[in-house]
């Protein structure tokens, strides 16, 4: 699949309403479905494999009632190359959903706050891209409110869980210069790498799972007795019913990112990222009875603000470069939550991410 061209005709406002929309309401169905299962079970990258597995099974569907052409015979090369964004997804994705596990939902924005400077940091390094003043004054803006969240709203954290955000934090970051490789192994179709990076990521994390000792506790969840008090769902049922929800919603979601490269700007994105993050806290509190307090909240609305302003400075800083051009190209909704969308040369670099990893952020 061709990137699309900056001479389309731009989207029309119901179709980009419905893809944003349908975005926001899918990213919180997700976060608080994995949740859900994640409270009630020891195995969390199992809960991940059902995830994929699940989303696998969806796509060989929709390649069969014709909505999907994919390549069911697989291309060893193209699996060769793969490698290393299988790789990082796998990790990134298993640290995500440790994350989620140890911290609150509302908390867990904060826990992976640290996003976009660890993005900035990376491409620096990595892409030799150097970044204007404003963007650092942005970064230590996102950098503060992730600190005051950590360390300053006088409520217990888990450590463990804010670690992880960290470790999951860096993955993305490095993740987001891989990607743009990815998409030229499968010669730019971010269809085609959805597939394949859900399909090896299964594959590949169907031994990391037994090797890091989740064996017994997939066999207690499936054989064992119901761990849940009476009246509710039992362990077994959450569990599937929570893979179905987030399996068949990281399966839409991979989708809609895909219309969204078409039909989202930057400044759209971070605007339901902002709704999206104050209404995944207000569910959490809602849900699973979450306490929301001032230091959260402001660490929450700082890191929104500083993502918002670094958005708006690129969005400023690639004027120059389009020359008389009155729009900037648009990017994934999910890569700008990430702070994975830049301009190079005065060009967006268009990547695609892994839907699941995005749905959490």
């Amino acid at each position: 699949m061709s990137p699309p061209s900056s001479h389309q005709h731009p989207p029309s406002r119901t179709l980009v309403i419905g893809t944003v929309s349908f975005y926001l309401v899918a990213a919180l169905a997700m976060v608080m479905a994995n949740k859900w299962v994640l409270n009630t079970t020891d195995t969390p990258l199992f809960f991940l494999l059902a995830q994929l597995l699940i989303a696998v099974i969806l796509f060989l569907f929709a390649h069969m009632a014709g909505f999907l052409q994919l390549p069911l015979q697989l291309d060893l090369q193209v699996c060769k190359g793969l490698i290393p964004m299988v790789g990082l997804n796998v990790i990134g994705l298993s640290f995500s959903n440790y994350t989620l596990k140890y911290v609150d939902a509302s908390f867990y924005q904060v826990a992976r706050g640290m996003v976009l400077p660890f993005t900035v940091g990376t491409s620096f390094f990595l892409l030799h891209a150097h970044p204007s003043l404003r963007i650092l004054l942005a970064c230590a803006v996102v950098t503060v409110g992730f600190f005051v969240g950590v360390f300053l709203d006088g409520t217990e954290v888990s450590l463990v869980g804010v670690t992880f955000g960290v470790f999951s934090s860096v993955i993305t970051a490095v993740h987001s210069v891989v990607i743009k490789r990815s998409l030229d192994v499968v010669h730019g179709s971010a269809l085609h790498l959805s597939w394949y990076t859900n399909l090896l990521s299964s594959v590949v994390l169907a031994p990391v799972l037994v090797l890091v000792g989740e064996l017994p506790g997939v066999m207690k969840l499936l054989f064992g007795p119901n761990e849940n008090p009476e009246g509710q769902l039992s362990t077994l049922s959450t569990f599937v019913t929570g893979s179905i929800i987030t399996g068949a919603f990281g399966f839409l979601m991979s989708l809609a990112s895909l219309m969204s490269i078409k039909v989202t700007s930057p400044i759209t994105h971070m605007v339901s990222s902002a709704v999206r993050g104050v209404a995944a806290s207000l569910l959490g509190v809602q849900f699973f009875h979450e306490t929301v307090t001032h230091g959260r909240a402001a660490s929450i609305g700082i890191i929104l603000l500083g993502s918002i302003w670094y958005t708006w400075i690129k969005h400023v800083e690639s004027q120059p470069a389009q020359g008389s051009k009155a729009h900037y190209e648009p990017v994934p909704l999910d890569e700008l939550e990430e702070g994975q969308g830049k301009v190079d040369n005065g060009h967006a670099l268009h990547r695609h991410s892994q839907s699941t990893r995005d749905a959490r952020d």
